[in-house]
């Protein structure tokens, strides 16, 4: 039987294959007798899962050994108060905000630090990207913080600021939740790196930090002992039982990635290729469709997640419900913006954007 194509924003559908290798190892990891849940976290079996996996990651992303692979605990949320206890020295961050989730960092960071706004495309109701060079950096700002990715309202840096280039030595800080392993990082421009998994890499409860090494060291009195950077560092990520199974997982998930094949290109440039043409289906559709509206500007458009309107709200449900006997599912858009969005990551196959597309054709011809 053929599984719907589910295109939640997060938790979000895995690759088929992993589901279906963690399903065969359930109940017994590689002969050990343990399921990867029951083992424990110190032991030898387990160990091995973390090494690989953060092997597997620091190759995948090609992060250099200036750069420390983290697996915490809390999602971004919990990052967003994580990062200016260990990076801020109590002193100024500068926040970009671009979108829901930038807004949800910068409001939690003024517990804990002076926030000064950098830049913002509120006035553009977050559908635009402030140009780099209206940036507005503080002298003496502790880092510069922005969302690489606004899940919500669908805008994506494709390009990271170069920060040097703007007359500071902050450390550029990037939530990349729901952009992580979709596209290559340039770590040269990258201070620290964070993203909860439930999107791209594996189900909720895993937390990537990838931080450079000179960053750490420096956390808040006040910073709890499981999330100050040097001592999760100093104890590989093991100072406190972590998410054992989301990690595994992960791990998974990254030897899937690896294995992927695109014409010539292999692993993240091939799921790279992948999610260029998904994206390039669906917009191509809906911007020549004069039924569908995707508001956000060309140059920063999301790969990843995509929020689209109907001519009529009155024709939600109608969408919603066909779409769903149809084996599209999770296609609702976030409360706080309306609409539809489709979330098409790493997991999702062109195979399940062109069917989401047959099916907007067939609902456009009937509703237009």
């Amino acid at each position: 039987m053929t599984r719907p194509f589910n295109f939640s924003a997060g938790p979000a559908a895995l690759p088929e294959e992993v589901l279906q290798q963690a399903a065969s190892e359930m109940l017994d990891w590689h002969g050990s007798g343990m399921g990867v849940m029951e083992m424990s976290h110190r032991g030898k079996e387990f160990t091995a899962i973390a090494h690989q996996a953060e092997a597997d990651l620091r190759a995948i992303l090609a992060v250099p050994a200036t750069h420390k692979i983290l697996f915490m605990q809390g999602g971004a949320i919990a990052e967003n108060a994580i990062v200016p206890m260990n990076l801020s020295r109590g002193g100024r961050a500068d926040y970009v905000i671009t979108g829901s989730w930038s807004q949800k960092s910068a409001k939690e960071a003024h517990k804990y630090c002076e926030v000064h706004l950098a830049a913002s495309n509120a006035a553009d109701h977050h559908t635009t990207l402030p140009d780099y060079g209206s940036w507005q950096i503080s002298d003496n700002a502790a880092y510069v913080h922005v969302c690489s990715n606004e899940t919500i309202h669908g805008v994506e840096m494709h390009e990271l600021p170069d920060l040097a280039a703007l007359g500071t030595q902050a450390p550029l800080v990037i939530d990349c939740s729901s952009h992580i392993v979709s596209r290559p990082i340039d770590w040269s421009r990258v201070g620290v790196a964070y993203a909860g998994a439930q999107k791209n890499i594996g189900p909720a409860g895993l937390t990537l930090v990838i931080v450079r090494e000179d960053l750490i060291g420096h956390a808040l009195a006040i910073t709890p002992s499981a999330f100050d950077y040097q001592i999760v560092a100093d104890n590989g990520s093991m100072y406190n039982t972590p998410p054992t199974y989301p990690w595994y997982l992960a791990g998974l998930v990254f030897q899937w990635i690896q294995r992927q094949r695109e014409g010539e290109l292999t692993g993240l440039a091939a799921i790279e290729a992948r999610n260029v043409a998904k994206a390039k289906l669906f917009y191509d559709y809906v911007d020549a469709s004069g039924f569908y509206v995707n508001k956000v500007a060309g140059n920063c458009r999301s790969r990843m997640n995509i929020p689209f309107f109907l001519p009529s709200d009155d024709l939600n449900d109608a969408f919603l419900s066909g779409a769903k006997d149809a084996g599209l599912l999770q296609l609702k858009g976030h409360k706080s913006v309306g609409g539809m969005r489709a979330s098409i990551y790493n997991a999702m196959p062109l195979a399940g954007v062109q069917a989401l597309v047959d099916y907007m054709k067939t609902f456009a011809a009937r509703h237009g």
